[in-house]
């Protein structure tokens, strides 16, 4: 099992469409960031414009740790695609490929390939949030410094002190690995149905978005199901930013999004097990 996975290893970062995610992570983040340098300032005083007449605000606001936030809220909702990347291609790509068959000839069981493959695409998860997180959040911090952070949200603004940022950072970066892990079971599942990656990387994103705009649509036939979509939870990590800190609410949408999790990645094992490879 352990060879295998090293050669899923080999294959995904062989691959130059793995590489691309990481630049395009870079790519964005750098341009977030150039823009707050030429004219951050600008957007926080738009952005603070109705607390100053109220509060008087000093320091280092423009800091590290509110262009990290700006970022985050930037990014994370289209990582999912870089994601499909390489989990849509975990099987298809096998099958497109034509060493399935050959793959299957080998001593081992089929729910243990499903489970090296959903390993290879959880480990390229882990690293793509580990690198977002360096150019993100430390990167931001050397070009920006750092200060007392404020989160602003529709009905309120909340005041993070500087000693009281980093854990939060830690446990939002934690929470969009197990939320992209989500992301990745549901298109490896995706992936079991076809015979190139095309298809579940294109279906797992239009997934995504559809889920994502019922998620946010304010209407009572849709305020009913919005608790049981994954795409409702994905966004918890913000919670880290709040105060006093919802753990009950970021705990049930952590546990939603393992049991979506497990369930596409049973699924998946229960399809492949039944699937005809001659064809």
């Amino acid at each position: 099992m352990i060879q295998l996975l090293h050669i899923e290893l080999f294959k995904i970062f062989k691959r130059p469409r793995t590489y691309i995610s990481f630049g395009i992570v870079t790519a964005i983040t750098f341009v977030i960031q150039l823009a707050m340098l030429t004219d951050g300032k600008g957007f926080v005083n738009f952005a603070l414009s109705g607390v100053n007449e109220q509060f008087d605000i000093q320091g280092n606001i423009l800091n590290g740790y509110l262009i990290a936030y700006i970022i985050l809220q930037s990014l994370l909702i289209h990582i999912p695609l870089l994601v499909a990347l390489v989990a849509g291609d975990a099987l298809a790509g096998e099958a497109n490929a034509g060493t399935l068959r050959l793959l299957l000839t080998k001593p081992i069981a089929r729910y243990k390939l499903v489970l090296m493959k959903f390993t290879g695409a959880f480990i390229y998860t882990v690293l793509l949030i580990v690198w977002l997180a360096v150019v993100a959040l430390f990167l931001s911090l050397l070009l920006f410094g750092k200060g007392d952070m404020i989160n602003l949200k529709s009905e309120a603004f909340v005041m993070i002190l500087q000693d009281d940022v980093m854990w939060r950072y830690a446990l939002a970066f934690a929470f969009a690995v197990l939320a992209m892990t989500t992301i990745a079971s549901m298109s490896l599942l995706l992936s079991a149905f076809a015979d190139n990656s095309i298809g579940p990387i294109i279906a797992t994103m239009g997934i995504v978005v559809v889920l994502t705009i019922l998620s946010n649509l304010e209407l009572p036939l849709f305020t009913i199901i919005k608790p049981y979509l994954f795409t409702t939870h994905m966004i918890a990590w913000k919670g880290f930013f709040d105060a006093p800190i919802p753990y009950y609410a970021i705990g049930r949408s952590a546990l939603v999004l393992v049991i979506y999790t497990i369930g596409f990645l049973a699924a998946t094992v229960w399809y492949f097990n039944k699937k005809d490879i001659k064809s």
